[in-house]
């Protein structure tokens, strides 16, 4: 069977952006432990980045709407090392914290335009499928970039892991420089202002703005719940070491086999059934993370893990149909929205983590998830507009 290389350039992209992203999520307790802060000062290293990503993505998609594709994409994916580099020498949390919001810049460029591409150069029928691929790769990234650092944090200490992490990084940057073909269907737009034009156009699409929405659930329960569950199995009675945190994102890999499944589901059932369906076994989820037996709180996290990812797969191909033009915009937009939520949802949950423990993060969780389940029901089509 003969490699589609555009397809293995998506999921090579999907991969390194949250590879980066994540990385620091198993260190976090040694982190707090070595520059004697608490987890909610240290867990700015995620928010930083998130903010970052929420304040450009908008921006992001008109330039790709302007300036093309590949271009932007691997640009940044090469220009990303450079901060991960940066923070193997940084000496005091600031430092790390300014280096994750400049890494946090120079994300979007990869992830919202790779969607826009496969929402151009793929067949209507097949961007659901690529858009899973893409999801699927992600939370494998997802996946390394806690496993990884955790792994290497140790055996050689933190700075050699984002060492690795920006190694890593660079392969996958050669991989989309070298196997994905410049784009062949996309239409340049006429100029920003007519970008910031069609940008306009998308707040009035109810559909997508929607969607936006329940994107904003999905990385607030990610962040909150990935986040903060790294300092609770650090504590008594777990005491996970690093290795041992990094290994729980196996859970992750629920969502990697997931995913790649969602354009069969979504042909059969339609998106709106199947997300009911999913956010429903994600409260069952959440539920079980309130368990003390370890083994049903992994069970916990890997449903978690799976809802999670296939909500987003979902809504991203949602995104890219309900937008017939400046889709780069479009899929900017959501993915504003996106990490806005997660930001959010750091902050947030740092405070009811220090006020309440693990049962307020938890319950935070549900709350936004049970908001998702009620805009899907009563917002979503069966078929989204376009405008």
């Amino acid at each position: 069977m003969a490699i589609d290389f555009r397809r293995l350039a998506v999921a090579a992209a999907g991969f390194s952006t949250f590879l980066h992203l994540y990385a620091p999520q198993a260190l976090l307790p040694e982190l707090a432990r070595e520059f004697g802060v608490s987890a909610a000062q240290i867990s700015v290293m995620i928010t930083a980045s998130t903010l970052a990503i929420a304040l450009t993505a908008p921006f992001t998609g008109a330039a790709a709407d302007v300036l093309g594709r590949k271009r932007l994409i691997m640009a940044a994916m090469f220009a990303v090392t450079v901060p991960v580099l940066m923070e193997t020498v940084a000496a005091a949390p600031g430092t790390l914290i300014f280096w994750r919001f400049i890494e946090g810049l120079l994300l979007p460029p990869i992830f919202t335009v790779v969607l826009a591409y496969v929402g151009d150069e793929w067949p209507p029928a097949e961007v659901v499928g690529v858009a899973g691929l893409y999801v699927s790769a992600s939370s494998l990234g997802g996946f390394c970039g806690r496993l990884v650092p955790g792994i290497i944090g140790d055996v050689a200490g933190w700075r050699y892991a984002f060492l690795a992490i920006a190694a890593i990084g660079l392969a996958g940057a050669i991989v989309v420089a070298t196997k994905l073909p410049r784009e062949k269907r996309f239409v340049r737009s006429e100029g920003f202002l007519a970008s910031g034009r069609q940008m306009l156009r998308h707040l009035r699409n109810l559909q997508l703005m929607a969607t936006c929405v329940v994107g904003f659930g999905v990385l607030f329960n990610f962040i909150a719940i990935f986040t903060y569950v790294s300092f609770r199995l650090a504590a008594p009675p777990y005491n996970f070491t690093p290795s041992l945190l990094g290994a729980v994102f196996f859970t992750y890999l629920v969502g990697a086999v997931a995913t790649p499944w969602t354009g069969r589901v979504v042909m059969h059932y339609g998106r709106r059934t199947l997300m009911i369906g999913v956010i429903a076994v994600w409260l069952v989820g959440l539920a079980l993370l309130l368990a003390s037996p370890l083994a049903l709180i992994l069970i916990g996290l890997s449903l978690c893990a799976g809802c999670g990812m296939l909500c987003q797969a979902t809504s991203t191909g949602y995104v890219t149909a309900s937008a017939n033009e400046g889709r780069s915009s479009a899929i900017g937009l959501y993915v504003s929205s996106f990490y806005v939520g997660g930001s959010v949802g750091g902050v947030a949950a740092g405070a009811l983590w220090s006020a309440a423990g693990w049962w307020g993060v938890v319950a935070l969780s549900a709350a936004v998830v049970a908001m998702m389940g009620m805009i899907v029901i009563l917002v979503w089509s069966a078929k989204p507009v376009r405008r």
